[in-house]
């Protein structure tokens, strides 16, 4: 069984505007906070099926952007972290890039999930890409 809480937050630019950013400082603000209050939810439903502090693992996670060119730039700083990533057209909307893949196996004590949900905010606005969250199977 896989936990997975997404914010579904994702913007569309349907303007048009190519110059116009896909994720916006106040998108990516709220983005952050939003994630960052998420984490705690999903490592409380963890910790019902067994997880600990000390417990590792693989997190899917996944990510939007607008064009082809930015999800694959993301791709390539995701795969330099040692990521599993794909980069594929959105099913829910032609317009949108999907960006998901695999960690590798990450802590799953407070810290150091919080620091790993941060560093992907920041990357995905980095990349004008928003992270729409992540989860995992506690029984890898």
């Amino acid at each position: 069984m896989g936990i997975f809480i997404s914010l579904s937050g994702y913007t569309k630019n349907d303007s048009g505007d190519t110059d116009k950013p896909y994720v916006t400082e106040q998108s990516f603000r709220k983005n952050l906070n939003g994630q960052m209050t998420m984490l705690y939810k999903i490592l409380a439903q963890l910790m019902n099926y067994g997880v600990t502090d000390s417990t590792t693992l693989k997190l899917e996670f996944f990510f939007y952007t607008d064009t082809e060119e930015k999800a694959f730039t993301l791709a390539a700083a995701l795969k330099k972290l040692n990521y599993e990533v794909e980069a594929t057209p959105s099913q829910g909307d032609e317009q949108l890039m999907l960006i998901r893949g695999w960690t590798g196996p990450i802590k799953m004590d407070e810290s150091s999930v919080e620091a790993w949900t941060e560093q992907m905010v920041r990357l995905g606005y980095n990349h004008d890409c928003e992270f729409d969250g992540w989860g995992s199977n506690p029984q890898q």
